[in-house]
C-alpha cells in the first residue's frame, strides 16, 4: 500500500478521510493560502490545493499527497474565505440570507515519487433562510465557525441556517469531496473498496 498523506490539519478533513478507511498520515502544509479576487474560484482552489500538496513533497520519498482548498462565492460573485472573527462571521451570514451561494472545493493529489499531479474541483450550492441578527449571533456564539468558509458548519448547527442545498457530493461542502477523491485515487491505482 502506498503512503497517503493528507496535507491539512483541518479536523473536518481528517474526519472525512477516516470514512474511506485508508491508512494515512497528516502533515501541515507549508503553503500559505492567498486570496486573489482576480482569479476564478475554480482556478484558485485547484492552485491552492496543489500548492498545499507540493509544499510537503520533499518530506516524503514515495507518497500520494492530498491537498484541498475551499472558497465561498457569494450571490454577488465575490470570492470569500474564512471570516476569522465573530464580527465578520455575523456580517457574512447577515449578507447571505435569502440568497444562493456556491462553495468551490479544490482537490489535488501529488505523487512525490514521480512528480505527477492531478487537480479537480467540486461545487456545492446553499441557500440560506431569512434569520434575525439575534439568531445569527446566537449561532456564531454557539458554533464559533471562524475557520469555515461561509461562516457555517454544515455538519453541526449550521444545517439550521439553510433553506436548501444542492450538489453532487455533500462532503465537498465540509471541505474534502470524497466521491471525487475516490475517483482521483484510482488514477494512482489506490482502490478504496
Amino acid at each position: 500500500m502506498r503512503t497517503i498523506v493528507l496535507a491539512s490539519t483541518s479536523p473536518y478533513r481528517m474526519q472525512l478521510m477516516r470514512q474511506l478507511e485508508l491508512s494515512f498520515h497528516v502533515a501541515a502544509p507549508l503553503y500559505k493560502e492567498q486570496m486573489d479576487a482576480n482569479v476564478s474560484a475554480e482556478l484558485l482552489v485547484k492552485h491552492q490545493a496543489l500548492q498545499k500538496a507540493k509544499s510537503i513533497a520533499n518530506k516524503y520519498d514515495d507518497a500520494l499527497i492530498i491537498g484541498a482548498d475551499q472558497v465561498f462565492v457569494d450571490a454577488r460573485h465575490r470570492v470569500l474565505g474564512k471570516p476569522g472573527t465573530p464580527q465578520k462571521a455575523v456580517a457574512q451570514l447577515m449578507e447571505m440570507q435569502g440568497r444562493k451561494h456556491t462553495f468551490y472545493t479544490g482537490l489535488a493529489i501529488h505523487n512525490s515519487a514521480s512528480g505527477e499531479s492531478i487537480t479537480e474541483f467540486e461545487t456545492f450550492s446553499v441557500t440560506m433562510r431569512e434569520l434575525t441578527e439575534k439568531q445569527i449571533k446566537h449561532y456564531v456564539d454557539k458554533e464559533n465557525p471562524l475557520d469555515c468558509a461561509g461562516s457555517f458548519k454544515i455538519e453541526g448547527l449550521g444545517i439550521a441556517l439553510m433553506e436548501k442545498m444542492a450538489g453532487n457530493d455533500y462532503t465537498s461542502l465540509i471541505g474534502l469531496p470524497l466521491i471525487l477523491l475516490v475517483n482521483m485515487l484510482s488514477h494512482f491505482d489506490v482502490e478504496v473498496l
